[in-house]
């Protein structure tokens, strides 16, 4: 068993997982997971699947608007899930948009629960964000339970917002503030 303190790389530890930036040594791990997991992923979203596409995940991972965390188990450092937060804004919005996926073999079982307080404590204390939009289309009911658990509100709704598995689909427009993710950390501490 791995050691459970300071796994090489951590971004944030948790008592499950762990979050740590995707590297070209990964490749084979995570294809293994997206190709295995392509049925959940169907019209959810439509991660590397191959070796050229992996390539492009990692040029798009190093841009200066973009921030990928892996989730990984602490137990055996084995990938479980990934979260994308893309078009950073600075200055006067300090905002991004938030995609996530898991494994099939890792989904229900707690993991991107707590990778995403972990990705929210990244955000709002490292990166120091105002605000994390997710887009979820309104039938991944999976997603939206992780989402609204982890403190999102529901902000509207988006006909064909964005293209996903070569079609236009709807989303639910879904957000959290600093201010609302301090106040969920003060209440769940009493």
């Amino acid at each position: 068993m791995a050691p459970r303190n300071n796994p090489p790389g951590a971004i944030q530890v948790g008592g499950q997982v762990y979050l740590r930036r995707p590297g070209a040594r990964d490749r084979d791990e995570f294809l293994k997971l997206t190709r295995s997991s392509r049925r959940l992923h169907r019209s959810w979203v439509t991660p590397p699947v191959t070796s050229g596409q992996f390539e492009e995940f990692m040029q798009r991972s190093r841009r200066a608007d973009v921030d990928v965390s892996l989730v990984c188990r602490l137990e055996d450092r084995a990938i479980v899930g990934v979260f994308i937060l893309s078009q950073i804004f600075r200055r006067g919005f300090q905002n991004a948009y938030l995609g996530f996926y898991a494994g099939t073999a890792h989904a229900g079982r707690g993991y991107m629960g707590e990778g995403m307080q972990l990705l929210l404590r990244h955000v709002f204390r490292t990166l120091k964000l105002h605000r994390v939009e997710a887009n979820v289309q309104p039938k991944n009911t999976r997603s939206i339970a992780l989402i609204r658990r982890s403190g999102f509100s529901r902000e509207g709704f988006s006909p064909r917002y964005l293209k996903v598995a070569g079609r236009w689909r709807d989303h639910q427009r879904w957000a959290i503030t600093a201010e609302d993710w301090r106040r969920r950390l003060r209440s769940s501490s009493r």
